[in-house]
């Protein structure tokens, strides 16, 4: 899916730039059938996820925060298995969404955020601002960053390690309360 969205969008583009009528037409006959794959693939990936009782449960839990979409969850469930299943530090990590500590001997360096999962790191960095809206208490973390003066994208990584653990914390509880239901 992630394959078909990045052709759609590289077609997209090239429709834009394109010379002619001629060309222009048949760039639209590939968008068409990529948007036709792609429709496709989500609905297959949306019954692969409502037939297995688990990744359901997961679906539901995760989709609870409004601004987390179906295609939000299936990355999250695709790219990170752990999601519920390793600490909050370690997920971070896996994400890239974790500090690295850049020090030597006295010399303390910035902290910065780097590697990991490419694909969770850059949707959950979209969409926190998205769940901020809507959430009081990621609205209330995102004005103290503000006051406190911190740039941008620390306050938009910082919103995207929270949402992480947030809902690395409601898949943990999903999953327990999932293992005692059966």
């Amino acid at each position: 899916l992630s394959q078909v969205t990045g052709d759609l969008t590289v077609q997209r583009q090239r429709k834009r730039t394109a010379a002619s009528a001629e060309a222009a037409a048949s760039i639209d006959e590939v968008i068409v059938l990529l948007v036709r794959q792609r429709r496709h693939l989500e609905g297959e990936i949306a019954s692969m996820i409502d037939d297995d009782p688990l990744w359901a449960c997961l679906d539901a839990t995760l989709r609870a925060f409004k601004g987390i979409a179906s295609r939000t969850v299936a990355v999250l469930m695709a790219e990170m298995p752990e999601l519920g299943l390793v600490s909050n530090k370690v997920i971070a990590k896996l994400a890239g969404l974790a500090p690295i500590a850049n020090d030597s001997g006295k010399r303390q360096g910035r902290r910065p955020v780097r590697g990991g999962r490419a694909g969770p790191r850059s949707i959950l960095f979209l969409i926190a601002r998205t769940v901020a809206r809507y959430d009081p208490h990621m609205a209330a973390f995102q004005q103290r960053l503000q006051e406190a003066g911190k740039p941008k994208m620390v306050i938009r990584i910082a919103l995207a390690r929270k949402l992480l653990v947030i809902l690395n914390a409601k898949a943990r509880d999903a999953r327990t309360e999932f293992a005692n239901a059966t």
